[in-house]
């Protein structure tokens, strides 16, 4: 009898607005869907309740569900100081919740996940969306595509795994089929 490797990755997309976040099962090296979600911080003005909630939220996913990782989305670096300092700080949030229940994570950028995802590290929020889609069998993409930045981020700590993840390149689509035939359906 062969012993079925188990794993739950939790990708977060960290936000002061929205943070997205997704949820894998990896069996025997097969993905699938357990919860794909966002928690809407729209409505808060104090920011200081805001890193709260994020936290609150955080941690209560890791209790329900346990996960054995966490991917995040490293913010990537903007032209409003203010807005990068909000968004590091709600990262660091999200991590002090893994962390304090002592599950690993591992950091992305954006760059990296979408090519990840996609093939292409310019892709839009549709474009990995619609890949998720396709690679998941998701019946319906949710209005904010936060969430499914945040699936993006563990479906690319899946791919991921065991690699180096320092820079590949591809000079194309037949080189990223190549490198990738794992991922073929």
């Amino acid at each position: 009898m062969k012993l079925q490797i188990e794993k739950i990755i939790l990708g977060i997309d960290p936000g002061t607005t929205i943070m997205g976040f997704g949820l894998i099962k990896v069996v025997n090296n097969k993905m699938e869907l357990l919860q794909m979600d966002e928690l809407i911080l729209k409505k808060y003005k104090d920011h200081y309740m805001k890193l709260k909630l994020i936290f609150e939220r955080t941690l209560h996913i890791i209790d329900t569900y346990n996960p054995d990782e966490i991917a995040i989305e490293a913010p990537f670096f903007g032209k409003n100081v203010q807005s990068m300092l909000k968004l590091g700080r709600a990262q660091g949030v999200a991590m002090a919740a893994g962390l304090s229940r002592e599950v690993s994570i591992t950091e992305y950028s954006p760059k990296k996940i979408k090519m990840a995802i996609t093939g292409n590290g310019n892709a839009s929020k549709e474009q990995v969306a619609k890949m998720l889609q396709a690679t998941l069998n998701l019946k319906e993409l949710p209005k904010n595509l936060d969430a499914t930045d945040g699936l993006a981020a563990a479906v690319c700590h899946f791919y991921n795994a065991g690699k180096i993840t320092s820079g590949k390149s591809y000079t194309g689509w037949d080189a990223f089929v190549k490198q990738n035939d794992q991922r073929i359906v």
